[in-house]
């Protein structure tokens, strides 16, 4: 591994072994790296299998020539791999976990408001049905009625010139409630598509030009870590590496590594500086908060599939409402039916030659509530699948926010690899500077 490394990190390879060594290597990173481009365009950013295909190639091409040719540009494309440990690389985990939970949790939320609507609807067209039923039981129990007070009228010999019937006006047309219904539903359905297409357009979008943004940044963060190392002696320099001890043991004066720890750190060890553990300590407390917003959405799926599970069972479980209308008309020949005595006479009738009459009818009707002849699609559960995703992708954020001091060295060393006399320097410069300030002190 050591002989690759070194014949990796060569400005120019020695001999025509090292040459081929170098095009297998560099052939090996480009076709792993295309890969996982494809993969992230294709799965994580949703393009067309013809467009990722195409940029895959032609990215796998391009870097294989510019690693295989350039050799600082093979230094920041090693630094960019530790550098996804950091701040740069969260922002794009981040945004392919939102993109992984609005594409697959904002769908699942919408499904089952849809199913909650339905079935309002469903129970709203059953019931009207039913209510327009009820005036019509009510419309037959009143001209039955009517008959029966007709037939006494005439027996009485009185003339009328009313029917004795109660009028309905009733809407015999029900078609045009349903229409109604079926309009408003649509137009809610056509809403809450156009809400979930807005949200998952601009999700997408914004997704794409996070990526994109967090890609070029990680390659200029490379480009300006390597810019520094190699233009600044005093950038990033406090470890105590294996050429500062070489360099303080050839001058006898390996005490100045032992007395500076304050001052310098080990690059290989687990120190952390103060500065370092407050830096964490923050980024883990906004990281927090991205968690927090998204379990709100992970949180928000799961209660509107118990809402609609358990709307649909109750609703099914509805049972009919029986109605029962009853008229009971009684007249008999010794009621005291409050006419004078006076008018009986002019009329020619007494109270014994009144008819008798006995109406009594009972009417049934049953009100439905109940869903059992409507289509309505099923809620839809939570994916488990998408938060043990974003669980794991969190994970490795909260990861990175502890690993990301040991990135920052992990770029220094390859730094020092690749640009193995600009590391001397460095060394040099720390030691004389280490040396100046035991002096003083």
């Amino acid at each position: 591994v050591a002989d690759l490394w070194s014949v990796y990190s060569k400005p120019v390879p020695a001999n025509g072994r090292e040459l081929w060594t170098l095009f297998l290597q560099c052939s090996c990173v480009t076709a792993v790296m295309g890969g996982l481009f494809y993969n992230w365009m294709f799965a994580s950013l949703e393009y067309s299998w013809h467009f990722s295909v195409a940029m895959a190639v032609s990215f796998s091409l391009l870097l294989l020539l510019t690693l295989f040719l350039v050799h600082p540009a093979r230094c920041i494309f090693s630094m960019i791999m530790p550098t996804l440990g950091t701040k740069e690389g969260r922002k794009l985990l981040l945004s392919t976990c939102i993109m992984i939970v609005v594409v697959n949790v904002t769908p699942n939320i919408i499904s089952n408001i849809k199913t909650i609507l339905q079935l309002i609807m469903c129970i709203c067209k059953n019931s009207s049905e039913s209510l327009l039923n009820s005036t019509a039981l009510l419309e037959t129990a009143s001209w039955e009625f009517g008959d029966a007070i007709q037939e006494t009228v005439h027996s009485i010999n009185i003339y009328k010139p009313m029917n004795g019937h109660f009028q309905f006006s009733l809407l015999k047309n029900s078609s045009f409630i349903y229409q109604q219904m079926h309009l408003a539903g649509e137009k809610i359905g056509r809403d809450f598509l156009a809400v979930e297409v807005l949200v998952k357009d601009s999700v997408r979008v914004g997704s794409k030009l996070v990526a994109g943004f967090s890609m070029l940044y990680l390659c200029y963060k490379s480009t300006w870590y390597l810019k520094n190392y190699l233009t600044n002696l005093r950038f990033d320099n406090f470890y105590i590496t294996k050429k500062l001890k070489r360099l303080a043991v050839d001058r006898k004066a390996a005490h100045l590594l032992v007395g500076s720890s304050k001052n310098v750190i080990r690059p290989t060890g687990l120190k952390l500086s103060r500065e370092e553990m407050m830096l964490c300590l923050v980024q883990a407390m906004l990281l927090t908060v991205a968690l927090m917003l998204v379990l709100v959405v992970v949180a928000m799926d799961h209660f509107a599939f118990s809402v609609a599970d358990t709307t649909v069972r109750k609703a099914a479980q509805f049972s009919v409402v029986p109605v029962a209308l009853g008229i009971k008309y009684s007249v008999s020949a010794g009621a005291k039916i409050g006419i004078l005595p006076s008018l009986l006479k002019i009329l020619g009738l007494s109270d014994e030659e009144l008819p008798f009459h006995n109406f009594e009818r009972s009417y049934h009707h049953y009100l439905i509530f109940n869903t059992a002849h409507c289509r309505i699609s099923p809620p839809l559960p939570p994916n488990p699948s998408v938060l043990l995703v974003v669980g794991l992708l969190f994970c490795i954020l909260y990861a990175t926010v502890f690993l990301e001091t040991y990135a920052h060295r992990l770029c220094r060393k390859i730094a020092g690899s690749f640009f193995e006399s600009r590391e001397e320097e460095r060394a040099l410069y720390l030691y004389s500077k280490l040396a100046r300030r035991h002096e003083e002190e």
